[in-house]
């Protein structure tokens, strides 16, 4: 999700009129992409946390001098994008990850019989070390920065079926410790958000068949050689900013990798 360039509410044109700045072109994005800008910014600056409410459609509609349809559009695709949650006669919240539909929104895998059953975890090693230079490029870290390597095992009804290794900018997660990650119950990016500040947004994904190596054969309980599926997950906060690279290999002999498309 790539947003447009923040707009102070001043350059907001009354009565839903097209937006300008002085001495700069015309706007071309439609306005209530504009408001979304600035709810996103609000956001991104912690004027509104994840799980607390939004001022209502007519508050925003008069804070940015357009009308409450307009705001309502913008709400509308926040929500189809996961940043905001409705909810029927309560308002207009910060969407969380600590949230049922949403703690699970990037894993797509799914068991032949469609019941995934609930997860568990075992955090194999939480390290801060100098990231390979493929992973420091992927997260724009600047030379000499260091990174937090996660590498955890997901069981689905105690069988190994996902081996992630998971790095993360260590400037971002100071503190961040395998007994924390084991000890916090709710989803792993609940505890980013709860605890570190930061909110995954969006994520892109690319997609490979592998043949399982004898360490990855060892922990996920399967033979040498194996088929499993890769899938490298790189995952974006607000501005577009990566903050975690997510190697993972899933074991598919009873799942399968599901996607809605549209």
């Amino acid at each position: 999700m790539v947003m447009p360039a923040p707009l102070a509410p001043a350059v907001l044109a009354a009565a839903d009129g097209p937006a300008s700045t002085a001495g700069a072109g015309p706007a071309f994005s439609p306005l209530y992409q504009q408001i979304k800008a600035l709810i996103t910014r609000s956001l991104q600056s912690g004027e509104w946390k994840p799980g607390e409410a939004i001022p209502s459609e007519i508050e925003l509609a008069a804070r940015y001098k357009v009308s409450q349809g307009t705001v309502r559009k913008a709400i509308d695709a926040m929500a189809d994008e996961n940043l905001l949650v409705r909810r029927q006669g309560k308002g207009t919240f910060v969407a969380t990850h600590a949230e049922e539909k949403i703690a699970w929104r990037f894993l797509r895998l799914m068991a032949d019989d469609g019941d995934l059953g609930g997860a568990t975890r075992h955090f194999i090693d939480c390290r801060r070390l100098r990231p390979p230079a493929d992973v420091a490029r992927t997260l724009e870290l600047k030379a000499g920065d260091t990174a937090v390597q996660v590498r955890r095992l997901l069981h689905f009804r105690r069988v190994p079926v996902v081996l992630d290794d998971i790095w993360l900018p260590a400037a971002l997660f100071k503190g961040l410790t395998a007994e924390r990650l084991s000890d916090y119950r709710g989803p792993m990016y609940g505890l980013f958000e709860t605890e570190f500040g930061v909110r995954m947004i969006r994520a892109e994904e690319q997609i490979r068949a592998v043949a399982a190596d004898a360490a990855a054969a060892e922990l996920l309980k399967v033979a040498v050689g194996s088929p499993l599926l890769s899938v490298e997950r790189l995952s974006r906060t607000y501005g577009d900013k990566p903050v975690e690279l997510r190697r993972g290999l899933y074991n598919t002999a009873a799942h399968y990798y599901r996607n809605e498309l549209s």
